[in-house]
């Protein structure tokens, strides 16, 4: 089979690098279990190609294109389907990515043939592949809808963190990842004038935050690969390609003490050093650990720290409530470190209010730490019903209509796009540029 790996063309309301890896990441286990097919990925939104360039690749008759969705990809799925019948009509077409997972049946109005609903996406996209070729019967297709099949699907597998593949940094477009992060004042999760190599070492998460779609896509239960293989794909990839920091992609990287310290031993002994950031939660920290991760190379640790207010931190998981404290103890823990504090708040958390966010901001500036605020989003309320339109406002970047009083949600909107009393990242200077 000739299979498209395909992120069409769109604007993205957000970057992470890590949210496009899943792309590249099934095209490598793609190639690995069933090396007998022809693989091609391509990541059209961050190379910004036009229609065009992609309708050069349509052409090309592919067996399969599978394409990943995000929550702010979608407006430009229709054109996409468009193009798709007109020049390649008989090519089969499945996605997967985060918004399948919450609504998966909202995306076969773009006529796709399946839908990767459930499991990880590797596991779905290659038991399409072998329902195609007659290999398994749909009865088997753990986690994928069909549009041909109205009944719904069993529920998807979660791959064990050995069967991996990690994917091939040569066919990344890092260099577009990296323009990315030009503008710090963005808060996108890249440091800029750096090169990064995104590594994903877990999967799931036990923390369960209602705001958060990871436990839904991955499991409650988390997932990590082994030190020896991360710290391999780490040397072979600086070998390959400038990089000059790595982004440990985990949900909350510290949850699993026992390995970080084993990975920060393991960066220890290599022979040169490698800055490295990642993103956790508070309660997970402690001063031991905070001085090994700074020892290893660790130039910034993000935090969800949410909200310091009493009423918003109500409605969190028990892990993030009462946090103001241990906060005041972690910076300076950093601070010793030399790690910068990147604080991840949440604006219109229920409980919340505007003046609360901001007080919760002055904390973290006046302790010297780098804010980074986000939209809160009930994912809750998505339905498989809904337009187009209606799900656009799920991507973090807006409130859903009828959420707030347009007094709150225009007071928040003022917050997060002012950036009046924001400061700029100096984490650069502590990353020696190859």
């Amino acid at each position: 089979m000739k299979i498209l790996c395909l992120i069409p063309p769109y604007i993205p309301s957000y970057f992470n690098a890590g949210h496009h890896l899943p792309i590249f990441q099934v095209a490598s286990y793609l190639r690995h279990y069933r090396p007998e097919h022809e693989i091609v990925c391509v990541d059209a939104a961050a190379l910004n190609q036009t229609w065009k360039e992609l309708c050069g690749l349509l052409i090309k008759d592919f067996d399969l294109i599978a394409v990943l969705n995000d929550f702010d990809s979608v407006d430009t799925f229709e054109r996409f389907h468009y193009y798709r019948t007109c020049l390649s009509a008989r090519t089969k077409t499945i996605t997967f990515g985060r918004l399948s997972k919450q609504i998966p049946r909202f995306f076969f109005q773009f006529c796709f043939d399946a839908i990767v609903a459930s499991g990880d996406y590797e596991a779905g996209v290659l038991a399409y592949v072998d329902y195609l070729q007659g290999i398994t019967a749909g009865e088997q297709l753990f986690g994928v809808l069909l549009r041909s099949n109205v009944e719904p699907c069993a529920a998807g597998i979660y791959l064990n963190p050995d069967t991996w593949i990690l994917p091939q940094i040569q066919e990344i477009p890092y260099t577009a990842y990296n323009f990315m992060y030009k503008n710090d004042l963005n808060k996108f999760c890249g440091i800029p004038q750096r090169t990064e190599l995104v590594v994903p070492v877990a999967r799931g998460c036990s923390v369960n935050c209602q705001y958060c779609d990871v436990p839904s896509m991955q499991g409650k239960i988390e997932r990590r690969l082994s030190v020896e293989k991360t710290l391999l794909y780490i040397q072979a990839s600086f070998d390959c390609l400038p990089f000059d920091y790595i982004s440990f992609y985990a949900p909350t990287f510290t949850l699993n003490q026992k390995w970080v310290r084993a990975l920060c031993h393991g960066l220890l002994q290599l022979p040169r050093r490698y800055p490295w950031k990642c993103v956790t939660v508070l309660k997970t920290l402690n001063e031991e650990l905070i001085r090994l991760m700074g020892a290893s190379g660790c130039v910034r640790i993000s935090l969800g720290i949410e909200s310091f207010t009493h009423t918003a931190a109500l409605g969190l998981p028990k892990i993030k409530q009462d946090t103001l404290k241990a906060f005041t103890r972690i910076v300076n823990f950093c601070r010793d470190a030399d790690i910068e504090l990147n604080c991840f708040i949440m604006l219109g958390l229920p409980g919340d209010t505007p003046h609360d966010v901001k007080q919760t901001m002055d904390i973290c500036f006046e302790q010297g730490a780098r804010v980074r605020p986000t939209i809160y989003t009930p994912y809750h309320w998505l339905t498989n019903e809904m337009t187009v339109a209606e799900v656009s406002h799920y991507n973090r970047q807006l409130f859903p209509p009828g959420y707030l009083s347009a007094e709150q949600t225009a007071e928040y909107y003022k917050i997060f796009y002012d950036n009046q009393n924001d400061r700029e990242t100096r984490v650069m200077e502590a990353i020696t540029q190859r």
